[in-house]
């Protein structure tokens, strides 16, 4: 089972299904199994206690083809090399895949930050930038945050590049806050474009986002980010959440503050009072019966032993990797519109695309535009994905709406290597 859910042997099975269904050339399949480059660093960093700890660390560049490769930066205590393989594999599909000028990258660290206080992080912070400096710039590789990292975090992680190379420069990682030229927008984008691809999923079902009950799994900013603009802009009812240590189920509805006071509280929304709520677990909450399912949490939840008892009519891969291929195949023969991660999350990356030309041409925008931009990028990768999937059902061939998205952007890549001469 440990091998079955390996994040990378999973990210490489998709590619190869993916291939052998559009024909790939093998020349180009062989270049696009692996990374073109692995770093794994051992990083001492002098602690707030006086005592030095050497932590392990990792930033991958996979593919650059069509440009820097993007991707963010992990603080985990379950980091692995493996996972930030993969999703640097899952960051090179969904730039191509937003038809955005990047290839794919990820880092991470193995730590854990609720054990460290703002000088320890803000220590390790600087130290991985040191130890990276060489292998990132904006025409480079460009991180971002992630799982455990914020804009403080990158804004310490810009600095210490600033001071490596000798002078300021903004567009070397992005998610940064807004007073070193972050941009208006990012925070919320990866959750906004997710909802833009929600609504058109919704019409494509005939569904009403306003009658549409919602369970979101995970807490984080992008399970909040869900929350707050699924009722904002589509006004559906979010009836289930969760974090770490478990969710909450009201079918009348949930509400945020009351949420957000018992996570401060209690330490989970477990903690929420309600006449006509109860408390859940992470497994019973995938498995309610509603309208749209978001995954927003972490790798491999939507599994080959759960996929039968999924209930929802679409089911929105707003974490990366949160459906393995046995259950994709098994929701896809069930008729549940499972949307891919790299598309229905790729808001994220399309966000700091944004935030990167802003830094490097000086002119930045108002929300209102950033907004308007990505609402129309991350909808023509949907409905592209969806024409793609349609293409291939003309020709008597049925593939999911994965093995589609997989097959734009991999073509997409692959054409780039051709015409660059690498095979």
């Amino acid at each position: 089972m440990a091998e079955e859910l390996n994040p990378f042997k999973i990210a490489q099975h998709q590619l190869e299904e993916a291939a052998g269904i559009m024909k790939l050339d093998r020349q180009a399949l062989d270049i696009l199994k692996e990374p073109k480059r692995t770093l794994i660093m051992n990083i001492p960093v002098k602690m707030s206690n006086g005592k030095t700890q050497t932590f392990t660390a990792f930033r991958v560049r996979y593919n650059d083809a069509l440009g820097p490769a993007k991707g963010g930066i992990r603080f985990h205590p379950q980091e692995s090399v493996d996972t930030v393989k993969a999703l640097s594999a899952w960051m090179t599909w969904k730039c191509s895949l937003a038809e955005i000028p990047f290839g794919g990258g990820k880092g991470g660290v193995i730590c854990d930050t609720k054990k460290m206080n703002d000088k320890d992080l803000e220590a390790l912070s600087r130290a991985y930038a040191r130890a990276v400096f060489k292998d990132i710039g904006p025409d480079v590789d460009i991180p971002a945050p992630d799982v455990y990292t914020t804009p403080q975090i990158m804004a310490w992680i810009m600095d210490e590049y600033a001071n490596m190379v000798g002078h300021n420069e903004f567009g070397v990682i992005t998610g940064k806050p807004v007073e070193i030229w972050g941009s208006e927008g990012r925070m919320d984008s990866t959750a906004l474009g997710g909802m833009f691809v929600m609504r058109e999923a919704a019409k494509m079902l005939k569904l009403n986002p306003k009658k549409a009950t919602i369970a979101v799994q995970g807490f984080g900013n992008a399970g909040k980010f869900a929350y707050t603009l699924s009722k904002k802009v589509l006004g559906s009812k979010v009836v289930a959440i969760s974090d770490s240590e478990g969710g909450v189920y009201d079918p009348t509805g949930l509400d945020l503050d009351k949420l957000e006071e018992a996570k401060q509280k209690t330490g989970s929304v477990q903690g929420y009072k309600s006449k006509t709520a109860r408390k859940i677990t992470n497994e019973e909450l995938l498995e309610l019966k509603v309208d749209i399912l978001i995954p927003a949490a972490i790798e491999n939840q939507v599994k080959e032993d759960n996929a039968d008892r999924i209930n929802c009519k679409l089911l929105l891969e707003l974490a990366n990797g949160p459906v393995t291929p046995e259950a994709t195949n098994i929701l896809f023969e069930r008729k549940i519109l499972d949307l891919p991660d790299f598309l229905v999350n790729s808001g994220g990356v399309i966000g700091s695309y944004f935030e990167w030309v802003q830094n490097r041409t000086g002119y930045y925008w108002e929300t209102e535009r950033f907004d308007a931009e990505l609402d129309k990028k991350i909808t023509t990768s949907f409905k592209e994905t969806m024409a793609m999937q349609k293409a291939y059902a003309d020709k008597g061939e049925k593939i999911n709406p994965r093995m589609a998205a997989y097959i734009i952007a991999i073509d997409r890549v692959a054409k780039a290597m051709k015409v660059r001469g690498w095979y």
